[in-house]
């Protein structure tokens, strides 16, 4: 083997490499976007919540009679931050799933290693989360049932 063959194959490692750390990268950027998802619906659930118990409040203590559309305007806020954060994790998901066979097609045809994990995110676990306790907070508000209400 000469100097420029072993040059040939080092290079190909070396370009293997930032392939696979590319992948790795592309998958970190995708939980920032969910992250952001999150703090946007975190931010609609958790000030529509606010609104929507602070009209109820009000008008159990016969302070204030006309607070409907107030405590609508609460739900509608609510339901937007769920319904934002379902797009988001469905959208997270299909990302995840297509980066996961590209990168298992390039590593069958030899251009990466394929050698690192792609771990459970745990951004996806917390939108899970969040999810669940948004949709506990509508049906609270909605129905008067349940542990927030």
């Amino acid at each position: 083997m000469d100097s420029a063959d072993l040059k040939f194959d080092v290079n190909t490692e070396l370009a293997s490499r930032r392939t696979g750390m590319a992948f790795q990268r592309t998958r970190m950027a995708a939980d920032r976007t969910l992250m952001s998802v999150i703090r946007t619906s975190l931010s609609l659930i958790s000030f529509g919540f606010t609104i929507y118990q602070v009209f109820q409040r009000l008008r159990d203590q016969n302070l204030l009679t006309g607070a409907a559309p107030a405590r609508h305007f609460g739900v509608a806020l609510v339901a937007l931050g769920v319904g934002m954060l379902i797009i988001g994790i469905i959208y997270h998901i299909q990302f995840m799933v297509e980066l996961r066979k590209m990168r298992k097609s390039m590593a069958a045809s030899g251009l990466i290693h394929a050698e690192s994990g792609f771990p459970v995110s745990l951004t996806l676990l917390t939108a899970v989360a969040l999810l669940v306790i948004g949709i506990g907070a509508i049906v609270s508000m909605t129905f008067a049932i349940g542990p927030f209400g």
